[in-house]
């Protein structure tokens, strides 16, 4: 099985409760063919009975290629899809999923200290099960014991502290990054207001992964040329319009209805798209620095175009 586009049709094992509000899947191939490899820091994207597309961070072990296990945590003020998996999803149901897909890799580092904040354990799960004994320290946070995802598992790791926000409050970023040489690798994902602190007060190598939009304030914005600009889809052979008061995806919609698409903020990649000619303008929160100044590729639901023309492998 391979991460192509149209994606695979998964078949949902079985389901257990993690913790309070997290649901855990485990999904393996009808057949019982092998799944396709997968590393650390790894997801899936996962189209859910109602044809809603969600991201979910790979939380199992890479060398079993029987099953893919994700941890889903309901989120009360979300946009519907974590729901759905709480309430549609068992034992049984087919997903159509596509991937596995990296963009939240483990780098080589003398040293790796791990920052959680609730559900964003997921994809640090498998880093730190991978990592000799020594080389990491991992701190997690979460709204009580009760909430935080994997505890069990974790707790026969050394290395690993548990904070509990209801007994010893928020993590202590500052404290946790001082006096850390720069060599350090320092991986975090949570809620932004974890990201944030983390980016404010460290200056080595940082990773981060993001579980939901930015805040009010950092969202990715389009700031489309007078007059927009012209897509031309290579393989489809349509020219079209992209006006200022629209956005490419909508433009690409009008002729190409079914192409993938979640966030429509720039944050979870779902419409990266090839670029055969031109040259885009980023607005996402995905691509690194050097792939936006490649400009082969880019995020087609908040992108825009700074040439005339902008030619998309659709």
């Amino acid at each position: 099985m391979g991460p192509d586009a149209s994606g695979v049709l998964l078949r949902v094992r079985t389901t257990v409760e993690e913790a309070e509000g997290v649901r855990g899947l485990l999904l393996d191939d009808p057949a019982g063919a092998a799944l396709a490899p997968w590393e650390p820091g790894a997801h899936l994207a996962v189209e859910l009975p109602s044809g809603t597309v969600r991201h979910y961070s790979l939380c199992g072990d890479p060398a079993d290629r029987r099953v893919y296990r994700l941890g889903v945590l309901r989120e009360r003020a979300g946009r519907g899809g974590s729901l759905e998996v709480h309430t549609s999803v068992g034992p049984g149901t087919r997903l159509r999923v596509r991937g596995p897909f990296n963009r939240f890799p483990l780098v080589p580092a003398e040293r790796y200290l791990f920052l959680a904040g609730g559900i964003g354990i997921t994809p640090l799960l498998p880093m730190v099960r991978s990592l000799p004994v020594g080389s990491w320290s991992l701190l997690y946070g979460g709204r009580s014991l009760g909430a935080m995802a994997y505890r069990e598992e974790l707790s026969a790791l050394p290395g690993v502290t548990f904070v509990p926000q209801d007994t010893e409050g928020p993590l202590d970023v500052a404290a946790a990054l001082r006096g850390l040489p720069e060599t350090t690798a320092v991986y975090c994902c949570g809620p932004p207001g974890l990201l944030r602190a983390v980016e404010e007060r460290w200056g080595g190598a940082l990773h981060t992964e993001r579980f939901g939009a930015p805040p009010v304030g950092e969202e990715p914005r389009s700031r489309p040329e007078p007059g927009g600009f012209e897509v031309e889809l290579r393989r489809s052979g349509s020219v079209l319009r992209v006006p200022p008061e629209r956005s490419l995806l909508e433009v690409v919609r009008t002729v190409l209805p079914a192409v993938a698409s979640s966030c429509e903020e720039g944050w979870c990649g779902t419409c990266e798209t090839k670029v055969v000619a031109g040259t885009p303008e980023h607005h996402d929160a995905v691509l690194s620095e050097a792939e936006r100044d490649s400009g082969t590729t880019m995020m087609i639901c908040v992108g825009r175009s700074r040439t005339p023309r902008l030619v998309l492998d659709l």
